[in-house]
């Protein structure tokens, strides 16, 4: 079931997906009827170990938020682990 949010089709909720057509966000998700932007555009994300800990440190407090936070869908999509 598609879903259309801003003017953007997405697969479902909760599916994040690419925005290369936003000028500073890398990527969006529908959540609970809200969208959220989330990732710089553009920036090198997740090329060590010791660089994804240091997001996580940095933004534990709002992941634990849940799948309504920029921060969990950036830790989710932009820096699992390899």
């Amino acid at each position: 079931m598609s879903i259309r949010k801003a003017g953007e089709v997405f697969d479902g909720e909760n599916k994040p997906k690419r925005t290369p057509g936003h000028p500073t966000k890398s990527h969006a998700v529908v959540h609970a009827g809200k969208l959220i932007r989330f990732g710089e555009q553009g920036a090198k994300t997740n090329q060590s170990k010791g660089q994804r800990d240091k997001f996580r440190s940095r933004h534990q407090k709002n992941i634990s938020k849940g799948p309504s936070s920029a921060a969990y869908w950036a830790n989710k999509v932009k820096w699992k682990g390899n």
